[in-house]
């Protein structure tokens, strides 16, 4: 994974709105997810999610690094203990981004809560826009995006679509070290605004 200093990435993000922040390139990219050792020591040596991970429950994906870091205590919350990238093509990346539902009603997005709710029953994939965080864990104007994933879209994104899954734990404990020191020390991916088709776009209500 490439990396760079938090300083000099950050300088270079939207300080508010609506934007996926990402590790990409022209064909595939980075989300993360935070597992229990055993859950992200099978998906690693398999390449792919099973074992004691639950097809029965919807699974969060986030592309925004420190976002899982803040979700996941920088992997000190119980059961968050390994943190996971998994790297996704572009194309299914942008396809869930479609089918994605919000998790509360949009009436920009829906004529009514009865037609909310019914798309999400049809729907296996949630969207949410959550208040993005800084290293240190303050929040900050900016939302980050994360989808939950269910059924047989789950299934495809835990079987069949990881191009690879790397466990990042050690990267993570670093750059938490790191960050004792100051926001100085610590190092990121490399992340940039990522812009989907303008379809997905549309869809979760990205901010130009």
């Amino acid at each position: 994974m490439k990396h760079a200093p938090y300083a000099q990435v950050q300088a270079t993000w939207p300080r508010q709105g609506r934007h996926i922040l990402a590790h990409f390139d022209a064909t595939s990219i980075d989300v993360y997810q935070a597992y229990r050792p055993a859950i992200a020591q099978y998906a690693v040596a398999q390449q792919r999610f099973g074992g004691e991970f639950s097809y029965a429950r919807m699974s969060w994906i986030k592309p925004n690094f420190l976002w899982m870091m803040y979700r996941s205590g920088w992997a000190q919350k119980e059961g968050q203990e390994r943190i996971l990238a998994i790297r996704l093509p572009r194309a299914f990346f942008d396809d869930l981004l479609r089918a994605a539902v919000p998790s509360t009603f949009d009436p920009a997005r829906f004529s009514s809560r009865d037609a909310w709710q019914e798309a999400v029953q049809h729907s296996d994939v949630r969207l949410q826009w959550d208040p993005d965080h800084a290293p240190d864990g303050g929040t900050l104007s900016r939302r980050a995006l994360q989808l939950g994933l269910r059924g047989e879209t789950l299934r495809r994104y835990g079987e069949q679509q990881a191009i690879s899954i790397t466990d990042i734990t050690d990267f993570v404990h670093a750059q938490a070290a790191n960050l004792r020191h100051g926001e100085a020390s610590l190092r990121v991916p490399d992340e940039r605004v990522y812009l989907p088709e303008a379809s997905a776009a549309q869809a979760v209500g990205l901010d130009g």
